[in-house]
């Protein structure tokens, strides 16, 4: 047999014969290595260790621990969990079953619905799996012979149909249970230990409202114990932290099903803490260098047939007749900035642009997919969008990044994760563009990042076809991530607008075009800071800084008089003055996390004074009510 060669992401090569185990190959790079190794990819292609080498190729080995690592572990338990349903409750139909971060699903088609039971139940059944240490296997086979395993599958055979006819797909075997499935998968079930079913929700088939709902099971899996026993906690306390609960004990936003769904209402509370965030945000934006312009709700269809939306984003947007003519509910403000910037003639001196926009955009989101203030079909976008030479393309991004720092720093937000998302070098074709373009694109956007200090990841394929892109995770006080942050170059718009700008030469060329959001959707932000301060906004932010609560009725009118001189100062006080005990008083006061306290007796009214009580603080002060006040400002001024 020939030897066969593989080649190693650090420009080494390792050979093994033809017809040996894949495994071989890793053993030959090093035995720690092979102890670690879970699947391996060959030029991109997934492949189980025990499969025999019938080529060489770009050799990637996933390990444990890994990002890979993990994705195999959740993909593999997805299919253990299918496995189990398999063996339960024979004739269910399968649909997809992913690895998603810290987790996996699988959505299956049955006529009843599964209950907790019925998941304590699958869970009990994949342990037994598992502990059977069955090995996972993985076949190549033909359209054909794949619609001949799955002929009874209807979900199995569109996946094969939308595949084509002359792809060759791959299967895996686990025990009895055989999956469509590109891989990887770990090589037995004995690495499947650590894992818990978590909760069932309704998906539609292909995300597609036309088509059946399934039922998705959500799971998630580690490698070690301690792990998934530290999951579940951050899970338990994310349950303590949901924004919608929190939205309604403390009184701030809901959604009024009257009204429908995925359509948020801000009560009085609420609209406050929101107009804070959006007037610190306006100011930042304006030392940067912004213009805040304001463009319609609606506009006629073919704005957007010129943007590209109608054609690609249609099934997103809301439309409607009027004078006999199509009109569109913006589901985002950059056809509207465009045209803002083609008003009048551009010279090179002219650029940068930079219009921002705090615009609130509607998309007709799936009703499945909807939750809370996180996903919602109306919402506001600190958008902006930045017109610029293509020597200011590094600084711009550079400036973009500075910002997204300050603003989310000021939030609290220090820990970030930043991927830098590019096209796929095997697809090219398929982006707007020159080769040119994109690689000087990319360049500009690398030297942003590194004059920041950013550590980042490269994701290949993940840019969208009109450029590549800058997307910036926070992590949030229990250690989730949240996409919010997102810096766009756009080689399409342009073109199909026509913006332009004459250059020194005298020579009318394209502008670059930068999309950039710091926050997103505010909705979906203020519902991550909700969950990140756990309702305990700073005081800067908080709804009502300050409560005044009298003892007795005696101080009633004082506990008003404080409250209104506060007031006077620019402080959210408000007094409560009712009949009741101050315990009682004070405890509401802290369900409402207001942040100071201040009680009044008839001592501290004789004095002029306040008893303070800071939520969070065992101290007890006394103090004069323009101390307090002057205290309080200065925390707000350095918004601490």
């Amino acid at each position: 047999m020939n030897d066969l060669v593989f080649s190693l992401p650090d420009g080494g090569t390792v050979s093994i014969r033809q017809g040996q185990p894949l495994l071989e190959a890793v053993r030959a790079i090093g035995d720690g290595l092979l102890r670690n190794a879970l699947a391996v990819r060959i030029d991109g292609v997934n492949h189980a260790l025990t499969e025999l080498a019938n080529r060489g190729g770009a050799l990637e080995v996933i390990t444990r621990g890994s990002k890979d690592g993990y994705e195999t572990l959740r993909h593999s338990t997805a299919h253990l969990m299918a496995h189990a349903v398999q063996a339960l409750y024979p004739g269910v139909k399968f649909g997809f079953g992913p690895s998603i971060e810290n987790g996996f699903y699988y959505d299956f088609d049955r006529a009843e619905a599964f209950t907790e039971d019925d998941l304590v139940k699958i869970e009990d059944k994949m342990r037994e799996i598992a502990a059977a240490d069955l090995p996972i296997t993985r076949d190549v086979v033909s359209p054909d012979q794949a619609r001949s395993l799955f002929q009874d599958q209807p979900y199995k055979l569109d996946q094969i149909a939308a595949l084509g006819p002359d792809t060759e797909l791959s299967i895996y075997r686990l025990g009895d249970f055989v999956d469509l499935c590109e891989g990887p998968h770990v090589p037995r079930t004995k690495e499947l230990k650590a894992f818990k079913l978590l909760s069932v929700a309704g998906a539609y088939w292909r995300g597609d409202s036309s088509q059946p709902m399934l039922q998705r099971i959500y799971g998630t899996s580690w490698f070690k114990q301690k792990e998934l026993t530290e999951h579940l906690a951050m899970l338990e306390e994310a349950r303590k932290r949901d924004h919608r609960k929190l939205g309604r004990e403390l009184d701030l936003f809901g959604i009024m099903e009257d009204a429908g769904p995925g359509l948020s209402f801000w009560f009085p509370r609420g609209d406050i803490l929101r107009t804070q965030l959006l007037e610190y945000l306006l100011a930042v934006l304006r030392r940067y260098g912004y213009k805040t312009v304001t463009t319609p709700h609606v506009s006629q269809a073919s704005l957007w047939e010129t943007s590209g939306h109608m054609q690609f984003y249609h099934d997103k947007m809301y439309l409607f007749e009027q004078d006999e003519r199509q009109y569109v509910v913006k589901p985002m403000n950059c056809p509207g900035h465009i045209l803002l910037y083609k008003r009048k003639p551009r010279s090179y001196r002219h650029l940068p642009v930079r219009y921002a926009e705090l615009g609130t955009v509607y998309r007709a989101e799936l009703k499945g997919t909807l939750h809370g203030l996180l996903r919602v079909r109306g919402f506001t976008q600190d958008d902006a969008h930045i017109f610029c030479t293509p020597d200011q393309l590094e600084d711009e991004v550079s400036s973009c990044l500075e910002l997204v720092k300050e603003v989310l720093g000021t939030f609290g937000f220090h820990e970030f994760q930043v991927e830098l998302a590019v096209r796929d070098p095997q697809n090219k074709q398929k982006y707007a563009g020159l080769d040119a373009q994109w690689e000087a694109a990319e360049a500009s956007l690398v030297k942003a990042i590194a004059r920041h200090g950013l550590d980042f990841s490269r994701e290949e394929g993940e840019a969208v076809f009109y450029g590549p892109k800058i997307d910036v995770k926070l992590i949030d006080a229990i250690g989730r991530k949240w996409q919010v942050s997102t810096v766009q170059f756009d080689f399409n718009l342009p073109q199909r607008f026509g913006v332009t700008y004459t250059d020194s030469d005298g020579q009318e060329r394209y502008a670059y075009m930068v999309h950039r959001a710091i926050l997103g959707s505010v909705e979906r932000f203020i519902g991550i800071l909700t969950e990140h301060f756990a309702g305990d906004f700073p005081l800067w932010l908080a709804p009502e800084q300050a409560r005044v609560m009298s003892v007795s009725r005696d101080q009633h009118d004082y506990a008003s008089a404080v409250a209104a001189q506060l007031q006077l100062q620019g402080l959210r006080a408000e007094a409560d003055a009712r009949d009741e005990k101050i315990g009682f008083k004070i405890r509401e006061a802290e369900t409402m996390r207001v942040p100071f306290m201040l009680v009044v007796g008839g001592q501290e009214e004789a004095a002029g004074q306040v008893a303070v009580r800071r939520r969070h603080q065992a101290e007890r002060r006394v103090l004069p009510v323009a101390s307090l006040a002057r205290e309080m400002l200065d925390e707000i001024a350095r918004r601490a």
